[in-house]
C-alpha cells in the first residue's frame, strides 16, 4: 500500500512542520510504516499535485488503495479531493484512505469524528487518526461528498459554451451569513489566525438578510425532504413533500443557509447539524443536513427594515450561539410575540432539514447572496445564475475517499 505524508506548513497556527518532525514521523517509523514520500505543500492546490505526480509515475503501485497522512485543515483536504476528482487516467483511481492530523483553524472533519474532551492529551488527541492507521486493526469510514455546481444564465451568445463551475465539498456548502463570514474572515487571517476571526466576521454581517429562492430535493432513503421535529426528536416529512411531489420550494429573505456532509460541527464545540452523523452511522445513502433561518417565520416580523434587521440579529446571534451548547439551537422556538423560547409549540427558529440536494437562485440585486462557500473556498454565482449542491456516495468499496478512525 503506497503511503504519502503531506502537510501544510502555513495551515492554522503554522506548527504543522514541527508537529510532524517531533511526533508524526517518529510514530510512523516506530510502527514500521514505509513512507514513499514526505512533502510539505508550497502553494494552494499543491497537495493534489503531489498525489497526481505519484500516481502518474512509471513505478506507481495501482494494485492497492493509496494511504495519505495529511496534516492540514479542511481547506487543504478540499483542494486534494477536488484535484483527484478531476484526475483522468486510463486506470481507475483506487480508494484514497486518509490519516488526518488536525493542523488547521477549525478542523471540522477531524473534530466531528474525534470529539475532544478536557481530559485529552493535546499531542495524543491530534494523533488519533494516525494511530488508527498504524494500529493494524483500523477502520476507515467512507466519505460522502457534496457536488456544488455554479451555472450561468444561458444567453444566445453563450449557448454552446461551458457555463458551469464545479467544486466538491467534504464538510460544508453554504450561502448567506456563513458564506459572508468565510469571505470576510480571509482579510482577518493575517492579524488573527485563530477561530476568533470567524466571530469577528460574523458580527460584521449579522444584520444582513439575503434575497434568494431555494429548491430542496429529496434524498433516496425516504424519497422526501425531511425536517427535524423537536417534539419527537426525529426527522419527519417536510410539510408538502410527498413521494409523488417531493420537491420543496422556499422563498427568502434568508438570514442563514448552510448544509453539511460527513460532519456535525464546524468547530470543536460549534455543533451546527447535531444529527448529521446519523447518515454515516446508519450506513444509509448520502444526504445533506441543512440549517436555515428565515426572518419571516418570526411572528413579530412586520417589514424588512434596518431597525427590524438589528432586532432580529440579536435573536439570530443567540440562536446560533446555542449551537455551542451541544446543538441546542435546533430545539428553540418562537413564542407568540416573537420571543425565542426553549419550550412551547410555536414554530422553530431554525429549520433543520435533511435532503439529497438543494438549489439556490439569488436575487440579481443582492450581491452578497451570490457568494457560495465550499469548505472555505469562496465562489461567486454569475449574474442571472444559480448554485446547486448534491450529496453523493462512493460508487463502491474500492473507490472514493475514506478516513482512518
Amino acid at each position: 500500500m503506497p503511503v504519502i505524508v503531506i502537510y501544510n506548513p502555513v495551515s492554522g497556527d503554522r506548527t504543522a512542520k514541527a508537529f510532524f518532525d517531533d511526533h508524526v514521523l517518529p510514530l510512523l517509523k516506530q510502527r514500521g510504516v514505509d513512507v514513499d514520500k514526505v512533502v510539505p505543500t508550497e502553494s494552494s492546490g499543491h497537495a493534489g499535485k503531489i498525489v497526481v505526480d505519484l500516481l502518474t509515475s512509471t513505478n506507481a503501485d495501482w494494485s492497492h488503495p493509496l494511504s495519505i497522512v495529511l496534516g492540514s485543515g479542511d481547506g487543504t483536504l478540499h483542494e486534494l479531493i477536488n484535484t483527484l476528482n478531476t484526475f483522468s487516467d486510463a486506470r481507475p483511481l483506487r480508494r484514497v484512505n486518509i490519516a488526518l492530523v488536525p493542523a488547521g483553524t477549525a478542523n471540522a472533519l477531524y473534530a466531528s469524528f474525534f470529539p475532544s474532551s478536557p481530559e485529552d492529551d493535546p499531542v495524543q488527541y491530534k494523533l488519533k487518526s494516525v494511530e488508527a492507521f498504524v494500529s493494524g486493526n483500523y477502520r476507515s469510514v467512507p466519505l460522502n461528498l457534496a457536488v456544488n455546481v455554479l451555472s450561468s444564465h444561458p444567453t444566445p451568445l453563450s449557448a454552446n459554451k461551458d457555463l458551469k463551475h464545479m467544486s466538491i465539498s467534504a464538510v460544508v456548502a453554504s450561502t448567506a451569513l456563513h458564506a459572508s463570514i468565510l469571505h470576510d474572515s480571509e482579510a482577518l487571517r493575517a492579524t488573527d489566525p485563530s477561530i476568533g476571526r470567524f466571530k469577528t466576521a460574523a458580527m460584521q454581517n449579522i444584520t444582513r438578510w439575503y434575497g434568494a429562492s431555494v429548491k430542496l430535493f429529496p434524498h433516496k432513503g425516504p424519497g422526501v425532504v425531511e425536517v427535524y421535529d423537536p417534539a419527537t426528536l426525529t426527522f419527519v416529512p417536510f410539510e408538502g413533500s410527498t413521494v409523488d411531489e417531493p420537491i420543496v420550494d422556499l422563498e427568502g429573505p434568508f438570514a442563514y443557509f448552510l448544509s453539511t456532509i460527513n460532519v456535525d460541527r464546524l468547530e470543536p464545540q460549534f455543533k451546527i447539524t447535531p444529527r448529521a452523523k446519523d447518515v454515516l452511522e446508519k450506513g444509509t445513502v448520502a444526504a445533506l443536513d441543512v440549517i436555515i433561518v428565515r426572518p419571516m417565520r418570526d411572528p413579530s416580523y412586520t417589514v424588512n427594515s434596518e431597525e427590524r434587521r438589528q432586532v432580529f440579529a440579536e435573536k439570530a446571534g443567540a440562536v446560533l450561539g446555542a449551537a455551542y451548547q451541544d446543538g441546542a439551537h435546533i430545539t428553540l422556538r418562537y413564542a407568540h410575540d416573537g420571543r425565542v423560547v426553549a419550550e412551547g409549540s410555536g414554530p422553530t427558529v431554525v429549520e433543520y432539514l435533511r435532503c439529497g440536494g438543494w438549489e439556490w437562485e439569488p436575487d440579481d440585486a443582492d450581491e452578497r447572496a451570490h457568494l457560495v462557500c465550499a469548505d472555505g473556498d469562496i465562489l461567486t454565482i454569475p449574474m442571472g445564475g444559480k448554485a446547486s449542491c448534491t450529496a453523493v456516495a462512493p460508487i463502491d468499496d474500492e473507490t472514493g475517499f475514506a478516513l482512518y478512525v
